[in-house]
């Protein structure tokens, strides 16, 4: 019997780009909390037919990374006071136990790599570029974490800070920050 090839899917892969493009979008903070959307617009947005942005769409909200309402509006989350606490706490719990088991596995490199992320946070505190600010914090901190080496820890950082990525901009840019977290200095040497 013949081996047929596997065809790919040119959908899966559209979806994927437009999923990976959007997720980061929405963790890094540079769609606004509640900023509406449509699946035309991000097909538009993104060169895709609307079945890869529905996929896409599907896929963030399940991660509670977009809402979509029973009439079909989709958007970014608007978090209550409650929600930000909740998704702090567990920020508070898990990501400790992340630096520790990381630090010992920490290297000159990865302290150099550190220490440049730093200040490039420091230049958004200078800015005042909440985007920015929220992309270099998490790189920061995912750059670190994955010395853990505990992949389902980390996947479930990132989906607290998905979630709270268009919130974490909005306070930024209210909070007028004057340096970098002092968190982060307390990990690199002086």
């Amino acid at each position: 019997m013949p081996i047929t090839p596997r065809l790919t899917d040119p959908n899966a892969a559209a979806h994927e780009r437009v999923y990976r493009s959007l997720r980061q979008q929405v963790m890094h903070g540079e769609i606004p909390p509640g900023q509406a959307m449509t699946l035309r617009g991000l097909g538009k947005q993104y060169g895709v037919s609307m079945t890869p942005a529905r996929e896409a769409v599907r896929r963030l909200v399940a991660e509670g990374a977009l809402t979509l309402s029973s009439s079909g509006r989709i958007s970014t989350p608007e978090l209550t006071p409650e929600r930000i606490e909740e998704l702090a706490a567990i920020r508070a719990m898990l990501e400790p136990e992340m630096a520790a088991r990381a630090l010992p596995r920490a290297h000159f490199a990865l302290i150099e790599r550190l220490a440049a992320i730093n200040a490039l946070n420091a230049e958004a505190v200078v800015k005042q570029d909440a985007v920015a600010y929220v992309r270099t914090n998490l790189e920061f901190h995912r750059t670190l974490y994955l010395r853990a080496q505990a992949p389902a820890m980390l996947a479930i950082c990132e989906t607290v800070w998905l979630q709270l990525g268009p919130t974490m901009r909005a306070l930024y840019s209210k909070l007028r920050r004057k340096e970098p977290p002092q968190h982060h200095r307390m990990i690199l040497p002086r």
